[in-house]
């Protein structure tokens, strides 16, 4: 009775291809390579992997794709009477940080320092202008504090942050907390740097600790 455990949180993951920037972009390795990671070493507890999708580094241009990621979010879970137990879990890259970064906001502002993928270079403009002005904050529900606490236990170089910037990530994760609270679901951002200043194979490794401890929280 009691060996059960906890049901399993669904992840739906996604990372970034290249951009302005940055050529080899770390999250698109990490998104791509997650399933084959988990079946050389093992699934963490309580982990279930939805989804792995890489987005274009694109604000308006790509609102297909990612809604069309969003939604199977909930529509293959469908099934699932427990939503709490789908996170959405977006990873971007800060090509300037030496450590990872847990995002706990993203606000109504799209201005992009240079233009996205697609060529789309807004300044001060809200990102769902229904939504309110461009000082509009959508915080994850999640325990962004604790999430950073105990990934620094395990020895990760990472810190909470108040400041997803103004371009794609921050955009992305806007979109993402709002549909995740339109369909009682979670939502996370996480920023990590560049594989020149943490190598592959540890940030592969923060990424199964990552999910783990979400598991864990959930």
């Amino acid at each position: 009775m009691g060996s059960e455990g906890p049901p399993s949180v669904t992840f739906h993951v996604t990372g970034f291809k290249k951009f302005h920037g940055v050529s080899d972009n770390p999250t698109e390795t990490i998104v791509r390579n997650l399933e084959e990671y988990f079946k050389k070493k093992g699934t963490p507890k309580g982990v279930n992997l939805g989804s792995c999708t890489i987005l274009e580094t694109a604000g308006q241009g790509a609102l297909v794709p990612l809604y069309q990621t969003l939604q199977s979010a909930v529509s293959k879970d469908a099934h699932q009477s427990d939503s709490s137990k789908v996170i959405l879990l977006h990873f971007g890259v800060n090509s300037g940080a030496t450590r990872f970064a847990i995002e706990h906001q993203a606000v109504n502002e799209a201005t992009f320092r240079c233009p996205d993928e697609m060529g789309w270079k807004p300044q001060k403009v809200p990102i769902i202008p229904s939504d309110g002005g461009i000082l509009k904050a959508r915080k994850t529900v999640l325990p962004v504090d604790e999430i950073t606490k105990s990934l620094s236990k395990m020895g990760y170089d990472v810190v909470t942050s108040d400041d997803a910037g103004r371009f794609v990530c921050n955009y992305v994760y806007y979109h993402s907390l709002r549909f995740a609270e339109q369909n009682g679901i979670k939502s996370l951002f996480v920023h990590v740097p560049l594989f020149l200043t943490i190598n592959e194979d540890t940030q592969m490794q923060f990424a199964a600790s990552l999910l783990e401890v979400l598991a864990s929280l959930c």
